[in-house]
């Protein structure tokens, strides 16, 4: 039998975590087992064990996989040599759309995976926490930057403060706008409006 080589192995393993992510991030961690994970992917229950220990780590891998896409998107609000590069208002117009709220499977992983985090152990949660601080330090980078454009001087306590509180309200709002979306589609849609006007600038 041929050997499966390194760069097979790393393919494989990222098929699994490509499979997963949309299911963790829709359904849920607890959501979907591995059988299911490993016919998405096309391969066969056995060999998840040969990439993974344990289902917890699939889900940190997702987890640092699905942030590090979030983060490239918030990263481009602070590409200077980017002649389209979006200001941090587009960016959080972005994030609280209906089609963000719509399609969770595809969605940043802060708001989409947030209970999970809470309920799994320690290994899931410092991945988690790695995500909420890469937010942090791109809000802090496109706050300072756009002050300099305007000529303003931004106190870096200031901007960390700023930079919590804008995580935790788009972060909620997502969130609470999904919680409500089939029930009460108008009160979910006022949620983002709101939400999205309040950074509209």
């Amino acid at each position: 039998m041929p050997r499966i080589s390194e760069q097979d192995m790393a393919q494989t393993r990222q098929r699994i975590v490509d499979a997963a992510s949309p299911r963790f991030r829709a359904e849920g961690i607890d959501g979907i087992g591995i059988a299911a994970l490993m016919k998405d992917a096309g391969l066969t229950h056995g060999g998840f064990y040969n990439h993974f220990a344990s289902k917890d780590a699939l889900a940190v891998a997702v987890c640092e996989d699905a942030f590090a896409a979030s983060l490239a998107t918030l990263a481009r609000t602070v590409d200077e040599a980017d002649p389209d590069r979006p200001t941090l208002a587009e960016t959080l117009a972005d994030y609280l759309s209906p089609e963000h709220r719509d399609g969770p499977d595809g969605g940043c992983p802060s708001a989409a995976l947030v209970s999970d985090a809470g309920r799994h152990g320690p290994a899931i949660q410092a991945s988690y926490a790695r995500g909420v601080a890469g937010y942090l330090a791109g809000f802090d980078a496109a706050q300072q930057l756009e002050a300099t454009e305007r000529g303003e001087s931004l106190d870096p306590g200031e901007a960390r403060r700023r930079s919590i509180a804008l995580l935790s309200e788009i972060v909620g709002a997502i969130v609470l706008s999904r919680a409500i979306r089939l029930a009460d589609p108008d009160l979910s849609d006022e949620i983002l409006t709101v939400s999205r006007e309040r950074h509209d600038r």
